[in-house]
C-alpha cells in the first residue's frame, strides 16, 4: 500500500544517482584476463596494453518520496552472451541513493576483456539498510521489505540488453553502459505503519547512453596535475569512501573551471596551480560534463582539499528550514565527519554561524563572496565547521559550530504554481524547497518587518531579465537561485534558471491490484501506447505529475498517449520476478510488451517519465518501467 497522502511529495523529492563507472578493455581478444563462463572475476588491472579502451557504467533512479535511501552496494557484474562475468566493481560501497537527485557519481576504473556484454548485475545489501521517508513535513524511519513483507537482505538486480543494443567492449571509441535503479518503480511506501515500511522490487533500466542528462561528479584524493595540459588525474573514491582503490580518471579543465581549495577561490589556471601545489593526496570532488564523442570528463567546478565535505573538517549539507539570529536550523541532512564519515541526521541539526565565518556563493565563477546574514530559509547549503551529535543521538539532532569555518552557499531550486507574472517578477504558490514539502521551513525573520516575511501562499520572486512569457498563470514552474538574504525579503527568492511548464519533468505512475491486469491497453502500438483508464483493476495510484502539478488519471478528459521523444536517449524495461529485459527502440520494447501479454500474463504497474504536452495530452517518455507477473 502506498500512502496516498505522501504521493504528490513522493514523485516531487525522489532523486536522479548516477553512477559512472569506467573500465578499461584489455586488448587482444581477452587471453589471460578473461574470466571463464560462469565464473566471477574482479577487474583484471591493465599490464601496459597498448590496446586499451574505456566503458563508462551508469547507474540511476527517478522521483519519489525518499529524504535518505542508503544501502550497500556489494557488487556490479558484466555477463556476456557465453555465460562469462566479470566483475567490476573492487570493494563493496555504500550508497545514499536520495541524495543525488540531478547527480552523476563516477563510481570505478576497472579493467575488464574485450567483447560483447548482454546483461548485467547489480548486488544491493539492504541488511544495514538506512531508509527515511518524510511524513508531515518530517524525516521517519522506514524498513525495507520484500512483497511478503520480509524483511530484506541481499537482493540481485539483473537486467538483460536487447539484442541489438549490447555493450561492446572494443579498441577505440569508449563505450557506455547507464543503469537506472528506478527508486519510483522499485518503492512502494506505506506510512499507516510504525516504522514506515518499503516494498522493494528492483527495477534496473539499462542504456547505452545517459537518458538524463546531469552533472557528472568525480571524487578522489589527488594524483598529479599536468598544468600545460589543464589536466589532473584523481584517484576514484566514489560518495564518502575513504579507501579501496577504485582507478584512476583524468579531469579536464578550461580557463572558466571555477575552483575552490582550502576555502580559497580560484578560476581556470590559477585554481590548476594551486590544485598542484596542494600536492599528490589531497581530496579532490569536480562537477561537470561527459563529452559524448571523447567520454572525456571536463569540469566546471572543482572543490579540493577542506572544501572537499569531510575532509580535514566536519560538514552538514542540507536546507535550512529555520533561522533565529545565528543560529540555522537544518532539518533531514547530511553530516559528514571527518573521523567517521557520512551520516543521515533525522532530527535537528543546528549550525552556528558568526562574524568570522566565510560565507560563498556556489555555483558561480567567480565564486562570490558575502555575510552570514546572505543565509536565509530555504537555502541549500554545505556548512563546513566541527559537528557534534546530542546526547539523544538516537534522535539523530546534532550540533555544527561554524562560527571560525565558513558555509557554501548552493543554488537552490524551488517549485511552485505561477500566481501572476510581470516583468522582472513573478509570484508563487509555492510547493516545495529542494524536494521538501514547504510545510517543513518556518518563514519567521525573512523580511525586513513580521509582516514582510516569507508567505509561501504569495512567494515574490525576482525574475531579472529572465523571459516570462511562458510563465502563465495556474502553471507549475520551477526556478533556481537563492533566497533572499535573511531580514531583507521582499523579494523573498532571486532566480537565475527558470525550467516552465513544457520543460518540467513528468511522471506517469499507475498501479493494478494484486492480481493486475492482462489488458492495460486500449492503444498498444509501435509508435505509442494508450492505458486503458476504465480498467476496473486499476489500484491507488494513477496519477500523472508534472512539477509540482498533480493530475489524477481517472479524472482527465482523456488517457495520455505515451509516445517515445523526437530525439535523445531512451531507455524502457520489462521486469518479471526473475528477469529484467531493457530496450533502447521503443518500437521493440511494444513488441515484446505485445508478446509476454499472451492473456496469462498480467501488468501490476506501470511508470513512465519524460516530458508532458497538455496540449495534445502526449507523454514523450524517455524511460519507462513495466512490471509483470
Amino acid at each position: 500500500m502506498f500512502a496516498l497522502s505522501r504521493f504528490r511529495s513522493a514523485l516531487s523529492r525522489l532523486g536522479a544517482l548516477t553512477i559512472a563507472l569506467t573500465l578499461t578493455a584489455c586488448g587482444g581478444g581477452g587471453g589471460s584476463n578473461m574470466a571463464q563462463p560462469g565464473s566471477s572475476a574482479p577487474p583484471p588491472q591493465s599490464s601496459g596494453c597498448t590496446d586499451c579502451n574505456k566503458v563508462l557504467i551508469a547507474l540511476t533512479d527517478a522521483d519519489g518520496d525518499f529524504l535518505s535511501y542508503t544501502v550497500d552496494v556489494v557488487s556490479l557484474k558484466l555477463k556476456r552472451p557465453n555465460g562469462t562475468v566479470v566483475e567490476t566493481l573492487p570493494a563493496t560501497t555504500r550508497i545514499d541513493f536520495a541524495q543525488y537527485v540531478d547527480l552523476t557519481e563516477l563510481l570505478t576504473v576497472g579493467t575488464v576483456p574485450n567483447g560483447a556484454y548482454s546483461a548485467v548485475t547489480l548486488r544491493l545489501d539492504y541488511t544495514n539498510a538506512d531508509i527515511t521517508v518524510e511524513k508531515v513535513g518530517m524525516p521517519v524511519g522506514a524498513q525495507a521489505v520484500d512483497a511478503s513483507g520480509n524483511p530484506l537482505g541481499v537482493v540481485d538486480v539483473t537486467v538483460t540488453l536487447d539484442n541489438r543494443h549490447h555493450l561492446n567492449v572494443a579498441p577505440g571509441r569508449p563505450s557506455l553502459l547507464s543503469l537506472d535503479f528506478n527508486l519510483a518503480a522499485s518503492n512502494s511506501v506505506d506510512l499507516m505503519v510504525t516504522p514506515a515500511k518499503v516494498t522493494v522490487t528492483p527495477a534496473l533500466v539499462a542504456s547505452l547512453d545517459f537518458v538524463d542528462q546531469k552533472d557528472l561528479r568525480v571524487r578522489g584524493p589527488l594524483v598529479s596535475v599536468d598544468t600545460a595540459a589543464g589536466t589532473y588525474v584523481a584517484d576514484v573514491r566514489p560518495w564518502h569512501g575513504r579507501s579501496s582503490k577504485f582507478g584512476e580518471v583524468t579531469v579536464h579543465t578550461d580557463a572558466s573551471t571555477a575552483f575552490e581549495i582550502n576555502g580559497t577561490s580560484y578560476t581556470g589556471s590559477a585554481g590548476l596551480a594551486a590544485l598542484a601545489a596542494a600536492g599528490a593526496g589531497t581530496s579532490t570532488v569536480a562537477f561537470g560534463t561527459l563529452t559524448t564523442e571523447t567520454r572525456e570528463f571536463n569540469a566546471a567546478i572543482v572543490h579540493a582539499g577542506t572544501s572537499v565535505p569531510g575532509a580535514g573538517v566536519d560538514t552538514v549539507i542540507g536546507e535550512v528550514i529555520a533561522r533565529s539570529g545565528d543560529v540555522l536550523t537544518v532539518r533531514g541532512a547530511t553530516v559528514v565527519r571527518n573521523s567517521d564519515g557520512a551520516h543521515f541526521a533525522r532530527g535537528t541539526v543546528r549550525v552556528t554561524v558568526g562574524a568570522d565565518t566565510k560565507v560563498v556563493k556556489g555555483g558561480t565563477s567567480p565564486t562570490t563572496l558575502v555575510t552570514p546574514q546572505a543565509i536565509s530559509v530555504g537555502q541549500s547549503i554545505a556548512a563546513f565547521g566541527a559537528a557534534t551529535p546530542m546526547s539523544t543521538a538516537m534522535s539523530g539532532d546534532w550540533t555544527l559550530d561554524a562560527t571560525a569555518g565558513r558555509v557554501r552557499m548552493n543554488p537552490t531550486p524551488i517549485f511552485g504554481f505561477v500566481k501572476q507574472a510581470s516583468t522582472g517578477a513573478l509570484t508563487l504558490q509555492l510547493d516545495s524547497i529542494a524536494g521538501r514539502r514547504v510545510s517543513a521551513f518556518n518563514f519567521a525573520g525573512t523580511g525586513t518587518s513580521a509582516a514582510m516575511d516569507a508567505d509561501p501562499a504569495n512567494y515574490e520572486v525576482a525574475t531579472g531579465a529572465l523571459t516570462l512569457s511562458s510563465a502563465n498563470p495556474g502553471e507549475p514552474t520551477k526556478l533556481i537561485g537563492f533566497p533572499t538574504p535573511f531580514g531583507l525579503a521582499p523579494p523573498d527568492f532571486d532566480a537565475r534558471t527558470l525550467v516552465d511548464f513544457p520543460r518540467l519533468p513528468a511522471m506517469l505512475n499507475l498501479s493494478f491490484g494484486p492480481t493486475g491486469t492482462t489488458a492495460p491497453f486500449s492503444t498498444q502500438e509501435a509508435t505509442g501506447l494508450v492505458l486503458n483508464l476504465a480498467n476496473p483493476e486499476i489500484g491507488r495510484l494513477h496519477y500523472l505529475t508534472v512539477g509540482p502539478r498533480v493530475l489524477n488519471l481517472l479524472t482527465m478528459p482523456a488517457s495520455p498517449r505515451i509516445v517515445p521523444p523526437n530525439d535523445g536517449p531512451t531507455a524502457y524495461l520489462i521486469v518479471m520476478r526473475d528477469e529484467s529485459h531493457s530496450f533502447r527502440d521503443f518500437g521493440d520494447f511494444v513488441a515484446e510488451l505485445t508478446t509476454r501479454l499472451n492473456g496469462t500474463t498480467a501488468m501490476v504497474g506501470f511508470t513512465a517519465s519524460g516530458n508532458y504536452n497538455g496540449d495534445n495530452n502526449e507523454l514523450k517518455a524517455r524511460s519507462i518501467v513495466v512490471l509483470l507477473k
